[in-house]
């Protein structure tokens, strides 16, 4: 996906630069002052463990004490590319990239315990991971129960859970099927809750969704959401599916914390819209990042981010472009710019017209009186279509797809202008 990176977040590491999305820099140009980074995939995996031999744990639930003969999560994996543009400079730190940051090496420590099947629930919660964009259904392994439940239970070191179920209905057919779970160690000082659900009317409408939150004795705290809705699009009449996370995470030992929004749009001519906003802070640095994808279907597509961070000291940078493009011609335009505590400000703005035929007008200028202005011959490259797009989407969100409205009686017609129907307890997940 398009981004950019501001100047003077990229730092210094053992294997060269590094950015502040943790990519590794490559091709710097030190006349412009720009390097090209690609974002590697990343792959998050889950934690297998088993409880075998000769000692066999034992788990109290509601007084009753039960053996389990082994337990295991699934793994997961999650992977996410895409190349940016950045000002490289060595002088600054970049946000949430120290590898001594106390908060950074907490999240990676703190995963689910091992708990006995077919017992309590097993806390599937930890600190969500920066920049891992829009998970799919499947790495969330919603599982809802068929029936109402409510049940807790007590560990064997202490610590305590519940698990609830239900269901609530409403007009045009509206139902919403849901599952919560939670638990605390001995001391009160760790928790975590996670929530399923699943919502279906009979308009056609159909979401799935994970709200899901921790905190831990350090007092990191955490909150992560997630939701998956198919429904028919009011003007066009077509199928539109809309995925969006928020993700975000709190120290409790250090001036640190950092938020997430992604969203995502299809429909089923190739309509694509995607983008993300992202803020965060780390001891005496903030940042931000917004960008964002328009893919009309038909060969039009607009691409833009805008960066810019600042520090405590009143220092300010920034960097930001966009490219439209239809049929081979387009242009490109863009500003770094940088300012310092005694209002001084620096910047250079450059930009691109693509004529479709081999020709490129480049022209720029910079507050330090660079300026360029020429034709050159040059192939012109853009994505006119989304990497991931409609039919990849599609076949991704088969338990979206498989959720089952409550039964339609003859003659009952669903209202076109539905309005949202409010469950009857504060305990099932917030209406749409």
């Amino acid at each position: 996906m398009a981004a950019a990176a501001t100047a003077t977040t990229a730092a210094t590491g053992s294997n060269g630069l590094t950015g502040p999305l943790g990519g590794k820099l490559k091709r710097v140009d030190v006349g412009i002052g720009f390097v090209e980074l690609q974002r590697k995939r990343r792959r998050v995996f889950g934690v297998k463990c088993c409880c075998s031999g000769s000692v066999v744990p034992i788990r109290r639930i509601n007084g009753c004490v039960e053996k389990c003969e082994n337990c295991r999560f699934d793994s997961k994996k999650s992977s996410h590319s895409y190349r940016v543009k950045v000002q490289a400079s060595s002088s600054s730190t970049m946000p949430f990239a120290s590898p001594k940051s106390r908060f950074a090496s907490k999240q990676e420590q703190f995963f689910p315990r091992c708990t006995p099947r077919n017992s309590g629930p097993q806390s599937h919660d930890s600190p969500p991971k920066r920049d891992t964009g829009i998970a799919n259904e499947k790495e969330w392994g919603i599982d809802m129960l068929n029936e109402n439940v409510n049940e807790s239970g007590t560990n064997e070191d202490g610590s305590t859970w519940y698990r609830k179920s239900g269901e609530n209905s409403g007009e045009n057919g509206y139902r919403c099927r849901w599952t919560k779970m939670g638990g605390k160690s001995h001391d009160d000082a760790s928790e975590w809750k996670e929530m399923w659900w699943e919502k279906s009317d009979w308009t056609g409408y159909k979401e799935l969704g994970v709200e899901k939150s921790g905190r831990n004795a350090e007092g990191d705290s955490w909150l992560e959401t997630w939701q998956e809705v198919l429904h028919q699009d009011e003007w066009s009449n077509l199928a539109r599916i809309e995925r969006s996370a928020q993700k975000q995470a709190k120290s409790g030992t250090e001036n640190a914390g950092w938020y997430e929004n992604w969203s995502e749009k299809y429909d089923a001519k190739g309509w694509t819209e995607k983008g993300a906003h992202k803020y965060g802070r780390l001891n005496e640095q903030s940042w931000w990042e917004k960008w964002g994808e328009e893919y009309d279907g038909r060969g039009s597509v607009l691409k833009w981010t805008d960066k810019w961070a600042e520090s405590e000291l009143g220092t300010k940078w920034g960097d930001k472009w966009e490219e439209k493009f239809f049929a081979g011609i387009g242009s490109r335009q863009g500003e770094t710019w940088h300012a310092s505590l005694s209002s001084e400000r620096w910047s250079r703005t450059w930009g691109e017209e693509h004529f479709g035929n081999g020709k490129v007008h480049k022209y720029g200028k910079s507050t330090t009186g660079e300026s360029w202005d020429m034709v050159v011959d040059e192939k012109t490259y853009y994505e006119a279509e989304p990497h991931y797009g409609w039919a990849d989407v599609v076949g991704d969100s088969s338990q979206l797809f498989s959720i089952q409205p409550r039964e339609q009686p003859p003659g009952v017609y669903p209202n076109i202008d539905f309005g949202s129907s409010v469950p009857p307890d504060d305990e099932s997940p917030p209406t749409r």
